[in-house]
């Protein structure tokens, strides 16, 4: 079926705009063990892994020996799990999702509404849920074991800000994931290895730029000024790119078998 552009309709029964947008939100999360009950076990796997090593220092050291250890844990990456796995979720939400969107008498601009309302709303229930564990990690002293996962220094100081830091950083990832998912469905291999590339210059780019202007030492000190608060905030810059290119490259998208 193709996509119909004006007025859609659905039997004899118009459909409005706003309708077929929350149909696609409802068709992105029809699958509900890949966006939900998959990251909370995985989620749930790494907090019992780090748990058993927590347990193992605990056990295995004592005196200042612990206690360094255990503020090390203020540095673990193991809750970066979440934001890899929704970046997978958004190339999914485009090349899995939009030719049975179409289908349904979704246009692209539905689509893109859609998608983007999907990932507002994932992003909320997972950081909201991330905040909620950070408390219980708080209040039990890191697991009663002095361990930090939820807590860790990149999410901010307080449950506010690791609310908002996770909240921009899903955000990132699925529009960054649904932006290689357009690329991909657009041009195919093709697409994706010449966005890579492209990718690639601009952050090589920056990277000289910084290094022959010897501003090293001012980019370390803006970054420790802004907190993470702030460096997730500016997410919000590639998040508008990734949303107006990538609807830009999709209005030309042709699913393909």
């Amino acid at each position: 079926m193709s996509a119909i552009t004006h007025g859609a309709t659905l039997g004899a029964h118009p459909v409005s705009a706003g309708h077929r947008v929350w149909r696609v939100v409802r068709l992105n999360l029809v699958n509900t063990r890949t966006v939900f009950v998959v990251p909370a076990i995985v989620m749930g796997s790494i907090l019992l892994v780090n748990a058993a090593i927590w347990y193992i220092i605990t056990a295995t050291t004592s005196g200042t020996d612990r206690v360094d250890a255990m503020t090390g844990t203020q540095y673990s990456g193991g809750s970066f799990y979440i934001f890899v796995f929704m970046l997978v979720i958004g190339v999914q939400v485009v090349t899995a999702t939009f030719p049975f969107a179409l289908g349904l008498s979704a246009t692209r601009r539905d689509f893109a509404l859609g998608s983007g309302l999907t990932f507002v709303l994932l992003a909320a229930v997972y950081s909201i849920a991330f905040a909620a564990l950070s408390l219980v990690e708080r209040a039990t002293g890191g697991w009663f074991l002095g361990g930090h996962l939820f807590t860790s220094l990149y999410f901010g100081a307080n449950v506010g800000q690791r609310l908002l830091v996770v909240f921009f950083g899903l955000l990132f990832c699925f529009f960054v994931g649904a932006m290689g998912g357009t690329l991909f469905m657009r041009w195919r291999a093709t697409g994706v290895m010449l966005g890579g590339a492209a990718l690639a210059v601009v952050v090589l780019g920056a990277l000289a730029a910084v290094s022959f202007s010897d501003s090293w030492g001012a980019v370390g000190r803006s970054l420790l000024a802004a907190g993470p608060l702030g460096i997730a905030t500016w997410l919000l810059v590639p998040i508008a790119v990734c949303s107006i290119a990538g609807f830009t490259v999709l209005r030309r998208a042709t699913p393909k078998s």
